[in-house]
């Protein structure tokens, strides 16, 4: 139990994604902020500690709930960033402009006796806006030099900086993209609609807590899985 208290959250979840479901449930953001001991997180989140982790602990414990992308640490970066290009950045360039456009209709025939619609439209145009450029990043200049790296012989003092640097740069765009979701979930009252809402009100806030579901997923295979198994033999190069 100590030992799991002080364990940080990403780590938990990258072990065993199970786990992924009691961080939402306590508000624990399990990838933008999933370097934090799991202690903190409960602090911060001003979650019972202990409920938290004996919830943790039964899942970790329990063979039969063993962790079921347990097989994507054994891919390679190539089959990894497969899947995050054509599951997540998919998703988004498919669901984000349909999402905008259901918020900014809301906003323009509810805004008027819910003033929280007009400044979540802003926030998510915001996140739409950033994610487009976030993704072509990762898709031209990072993704390629991770399977570069891969597939290199002799891997380079330089080459490993090359890849280093703009990793940062993501998982420092991935905590910007999990405050703004954390914004807009307050906004939201946790993307429940009020009970006079239209169904393309009910629709936009069901579509939001999907978006950030999957976002969630998105973000945590780069930074607890893609990202930090490379990280160590990356900065090895440059010890």
């Amino acid at each position: 139990m100590e030992n799991l208290m002080e364990t940080k959250v990403g780590a938990v979840v990258s072990k065993n994604y199970r786990t992924a479901r009691v961080c939402s449930n306590y508000g624990i953001d399990f990838c933008c902020k999933g370097g934090i001991s799991v202690a903190e997180a409960c602090k911060i989140n001003q979650a019972d500690t202990q409920k938290v982790l004996v919830e943790l602990a039964f899942i970790i414990d329990n063979q039969e709930a063993a962790d079921p992308d347990a097989a994507l640490h054994q891919l390679s970066n190539a089959a990894l960033v497969e899947i995050i290009t054509t599951r997540h950045h998919t998703y988004v360039r498919e669901t984000a402009p349909v999402l905008e456009a259901y918020l900014l209709k809301i906003a323009n025939v509810h805004g008027g006796r819910r003033p929280e619609l007009l400044p979540l439209f802003a926030q998510f145009r915001l996140m739409h806006q950033a994610l487009l450029a976030h993704m072509q990043k990762e898709e031209q200049v990072l993704f390629p030099r991770l399977e570069q790296w891969e597939r290199a012989g002799e891997r380079a003092f330089l080459q490993a900086q090359s890849v280093l640097v703009p990793m940062g740069v993501m998982e420092d765009e991935h905590s910007t993209e999990g405050e703004r979701l954390r914004q807009m979930r307050q906004l939201t009252n946790d993307f429940i609609p009020p009970a006079d809402a239209c169904q393309t009100y009910r629709v936009a806030f069901k579509m939001l807590a999907e978006f950030e579901e999957d976002l969630h997923r998105h973000i945590h295979l780069e930074n607890n899985i893609l990202f930090a198994r490379n990280r160590t033999a990356l900065a090895g190069l440059l010890a």
